[in-house]
C-alpha cells in the first residue's frame, strides 16, 4: 500500500507563509468521513455510542468535529474532565477510565453525570466514601489475566498489566455495587493495543459478552453496555492492511446475536473507546530539512524533534516519511532522521531509504494524530509545536498555538528566585 499524504507541497508552501514548521496538521474531512464509517460498521445496535480517547489527541477543536458527529469523550484525568465540561459534555457523553485515581478526579466525574469505570476493586469503597455515595450508574473493568491470543498469535499480556479486576473480583464487585444502590451496569475490557487484524475486536467481544452472561446468572445483575475499549489499530508501514471497520461490525454483529441474544441480553449498548483509529492517520507532523551531517553515517536533522513526536524514540516506532515534491524518485539515499535533542535515541527514523533530501525540503512524517502532540515534553527547554486544522473548504486554521518562552518561564518565579 502506497501511503500518501492529504496535503500538497503547495499547499505547505502557502502554509508556510503564516506558520512556521514544525507543526501538527490534522485533516478534517478525514475525520469526519472515519467517523462515519464507525458509525455505519455499528448501526446495527442501537445503543451504539463511539467516546472518543482524549489522551489520544486533547485539542478541543478536534474533540468538537468528533462531537458534532455524534462521538462522546472517554476522559481518564481531571484536566480531560475539565475540558469535557468546557466543551459541553455530560451525563452519558462522557466515559471515566482512570486508574490509581485522586479523590478529586472521582468527584468532578460523579458531578458531570460521568460513567464511571472502576479499575479496581478496592475503588468502589473508596469512592463511596470521597465522592459521598456512588451514581447510578457504575462500570467494571475486566482482566482476565494470561495471555490474549488470536488463534495461535499473542497479542498482548494482561497478566502483566496493572489495570482491572480478575473474574472472581468482577463478580463480587458487581453484587457490591447492587447492594450499594447502583441501578445501571457496564462492563470494560482493553487487551491490546494497536491490533491491525480484523479479528481483535470479535474476539474481545466474545471473551466479555460470555462474561456478561455469567455476571447475570452469578449476581442477576444484568449489564446495560459493554466497553469494548480501543486496540483497534492503524497500518503505519506502507505494507500493512488497514482495518476493515466494517468486517469488524460484522464479526462483533455475529458473536452478540450468539452470545448475548439467546442469553436475553439482546438490548446491551456496544461503546467504543477509539484514538488510534479515530485520529491517528489523519494527522501528520510538518517539518524541515534544516542540517545535514557526514560522519559514520549520513545524517538529516530537522525543525522537529522527540519533543514533537516521541514514539520513535519512546518505543522505536515505525513513522512514514515522505520527502514533499520527491514522492516519485527513487529511495537511494539511507538516512538517520534526527531531532536536536541531547538523547541518541532522537530519531525519527534509522537507516531509511529516502529520496536524497536538500536543506529546506518539506518532511511530512505520516500517522501523527493520536499520540503525537499529545505525548509532547519539554527536555532540553523545548518548546511544544503548533497545532492546525486544514478544514473541509482547503483553509488552514491554527487550533493550537506553538508554546512561547513564555510559557516554559510561567511556572517559575525569578524575582523571588533572586531575591
Amino acid at each position: 500500500m502506497e501511503k500518501k499524504t492529504f496535503v500538497t507541497l503547495e499547499q505547505l508552501k502557502e502554509i508556510d507563509k503564516t506558520y512556521p514548521t514544525p507543526y501538527h496538521l490534522y485533516d478534517e474531512k478525514g475525520i469526519r468521513e472515519n467517523a462515519k464509517r464507525l458509525y455505519d460498521a455499528f448501526s446495527w445496535n442501537k445503543g451504539f455510542k463511539e467516546y472518543f480517547a482524549v489522551k489520544a489527541t486533547p485539542n478541543p477543536f478536534i474533540i468538537n468535529i468528533l462531537k458534532e458527529c455524534g462521538c462522546g469523550v472517554d476522559c481518564s484525568s481531571l484536566t480531560e474532565l475539565m475540558m469535557a465540561e468546557k466543551l459541553g459534555f455530560r451525563d452519558d457523553g462522557i466515559m471515566f477510565s482512570s486508574n490509581d485515581t485522586p479523590a478529586e478526579e472521582f468527584v468532578l466525574a460523579k458531578k458531570l453525570g460521568a460513567q464511571i469505570n472502576l479499575d479496581d476493586f478496592t475503588h468502589i469503597d473508596f469512592m463511596n466514601e470521597v465522592a459521598d455515595g456512588l451514581p447510578e450508574t457504575m462500570c467494571l473493568r475486566f482482566n482476565p489475566g494470561g495471555e490474549f491470543k488470536i488463534s495461535t498469535t499473542i497479542m498482548d499480556n494482561p497478566g502483566d498489566a496493572k489495570y482491572g479486576l480478575t473474574k472472581e473480583q468482577l463478580i463480587e464487585g458487581y453484587k457490591k455495587l447492587k447492594e450499594l444502590g447502583v441501578k445501571k451496569f457496564g462492563l470494560h475490557a482493553f487487551l491490546a493495543s494497536n491490533t491491525v487484524t480484523n479479528e481483535y475486536y470479535p474476539t474481545l467481544a466474545k471473551i466479555m459478552f460470555e462474561t456478561a452472561v455469567e455476571v447475570k446468572e452469578k449476581t442477576g445483575v444484568e449489564i446495560s453496555f459493554i466497553n469494548l475499549s480501543g486496540g483497534v489499530g492503524i497500518p503505519y508501514r506502507p505494507d500493512q492492511e488497514p482495518n476493515d471497520i466494517k468486517v469488524i461490525g460484522e464479526g462483533v454483529r455475529k458473536v452478540f446475536e450468539e452470545v448475548l441474544v439467546p442469553a436475553g441480553l439482546g438490548d446491551v449498548a456496544i461503546y467504543t473507546e477509539l484514538g488510534r483509529f479515530m485520529l491517528g492517520p489523519y494527522g501528520c507532523l510538518v517539518t524541515k530539512a534544516i542540517h545535514e551531517k557526514h560522519i559514520h553515517k549520513e545524517y538529516i536533522g530537522l525543525d522537529a524533534c522527540a519533543v514533537n513526536l516521541m514514539r520513535p524514540a519512546m518505543y522505536g516506532a515505525y513513522h512514514h516519511i515522505t520527502v514533499m515534491g520527491k514522492e516519485n524518485e527513487p529511495c537511494d539515499h539511507k538516512y538517520d532522521i534526527t531531532g536536536s535533542l541531547c538523547e541518541n535515541n532522537d530519531k525519527f527514523a534509522v537507516d531509511r531509504m529516502l529520496p536524497k533530501i536538500d536543506i529546506g525540503d518539506f518532511i511530512v512524517i505520516h500517522d501523527t494524530g493520536a499520540h503525537g502532540f499529545a505525548m509532547g515534553y519539554n527536555y532540553n527547554g523545548k518548546l511544544k509545536s503548533a497545532e492546525l486544522l486544514l478544514q473541509e473548504d482547503g483553509s488552514v486554521k491554527m487550533i493550537r498555538r506553538a508554546e512561547t518562552p513564555a510559557d516554559y518561564f510561567a511556572t517559575f518565579d525569578f524575582c523571588d528566585i533572586l531575591k
